[in-house]
């Protein structure tokens, strides 16, 4: 069976990798320069199992720019392009997905389409009335970036959305999911078939609990920080009850990412002509996060303020929406000079800011150092750094 899948960022590329062990798969994106380390058996994201997978593993993995090749022939095609929230719309922008529909159409009308981006609660439905005859599923992704392929080959649940009372979409629907459980290495993998815009709701709201997981205990951290109280010695005490748990409890300068800023927004969205307080204040409280952090850095007074990378995570090459990009322009829109260690930027400025790429220099520059995640490039410096990281782990 040939299978296509359009989009090759976090989601796209570990699928692709994931499906290529047993089945022949093309992945098809509009970068050039992705398209040849892919091809060239080298992985253009920063993922450990991607990297050894493409580099040690037998794959029948193909990357090509060219749609007519890549979509011709596929019995199946996975869309995995990005959906970009639009604040001024309150909608995801799902452009992408309906161009994939449309050369789709044009070069396998008789493929089965599984949409894997998010997307608005109720799109799947809408975009089979419009691409009739085409077989439109929905299949969410629960992946951390940087670890991608590997919540692929461990996931914690497979959900393929499918409307109900349509045999032929079922049968689709588990079809796909068997290819899903095919390539991993879990076993008994619990495995739910709702209908389209549940699937779509199980994302949006997943997503959301995490974040208000991540707000929540930055919440705490604010009221110790701002009582000069112990955190660690709050959370440790509250997440020994097993009912709460140790997971997403470090805090941070609040939730970003690719996933979860636009996610709740979205869901938020949603709610439109829905009675709610719960998700209007998660994301109120990501904002409200990020103006303490900003402010605490301001009381300190300082002459220059240093960004230590503007990624999310340790081991990430993404800062799409990080959150230190928003205390980072909180305290610019202040006065205060602003210096960016970014090692992965091409650029000599960034919003405005310096770009320094000499470690040693941006050190002695900076009076404070600002960093989401500790990290042990600081340790010689720990005067100087301000982090709400209190477990150094993720």
């Amino acid at each position: 069976m040939k299978i296509t899948v359009v989009g090759t960022g976090y989601v796209g590329l570990s699928i692709s990798v994931l499906l290529a062990q047993h089945n022949p798969v093309h992945a098809v994106d509009v970068l050039p320069e992705k398209v040849e380390a892919i091809n060239a058996r080298r992985s253009p994201i920063a993922d450990p199992e991607i990297e050894d997978y493409l580099a040690h593993r037998p794959l029948d993995l193909t990357a090509t720019t060219d749609a007519e090749a890549g979509y011709t022939g596929a019995e199946l095609i996975v869309i995995a392009t990005p959906t970009n929230y639009d604040p001024h719309k309150n909608y995801f922008d799902t452009s992408s997905v309906e161009s994939v529909l449309e050369l789709a159409r044009r070069y396998a009308p008789n493929a089965a389409v599984v949409i894997k981006s998010t997307v608005p609660v109720g799109y799947t439905a809408s975009v089979r009335e419009k691409f009739p005859g085409q077989q439109i599923l929905f299949s969410p992704e629960f992946l951390r970036e940087g670890h991608a392929l590997y919540d692929n080959l461990y996931p914690s649940r497979i959900v393929v959305g499918a409307p109900a009372g349509d045999a032929a979409a079922q049968t689709a629907a588990r079809a796909f999911a068997g290819l899903l459980a095919q390539g991993a290495i879990k076993q008994d993998i619990p495995t739910l078939f709702p209908g389209l815009t549940e699937a779509e709701a199980i994302k949006l709201f997943a997503n959301t609990y995490l974040a208000l997981r991540v707000a929540f205990f930055n919440e705490l951290d604010t009221y110790a920080a701002s009582r000069g109280l112990d955190t660690r010695g709050i959370i440790d005490g509250v997440c020994l009850d097993p009912r709460i748990g140790s997971h997403y409890n470090n805090p941070s300068f609040g939730y970003g990412g690719y996933c979860l800023p636009k996610d709740t927004k979205q869901l938020l969205a949603n709610y439109r002509d829905v009675p709610q307080n719960l998700i209007q204040a998660i994301v109120d409280s990501n904002r409200t996060r990020k103006d303490f952090i900003a402010e605490d850095v301001l009381s300190r007074h300082p002459r220059v303020v240093g960004i230590y990378r503007l990624t999310m995570k340790a081991g990430s090459d993404n800062f799409r929406q990080s959150s230190i990009q928003g205390v980072m322009k909180r305290i610019k829109a202040q006065g205060v000079p602003v210096i960016v260690y970014e090692p992965t930027l091409q650029a000599d400025t960034f919003y405005g800011s310096r770009v320094e790429r000499d470690l040693a220099a941006f050190k002695a520059e900076c009076d404070i150092i600002l960093t989401n995640r500790a990290a042990a490039e600081l340790a010689d410096v720990p005067h100087k750094v301000y982090t709400r990281d209190i477990y150094a782990r993720d």
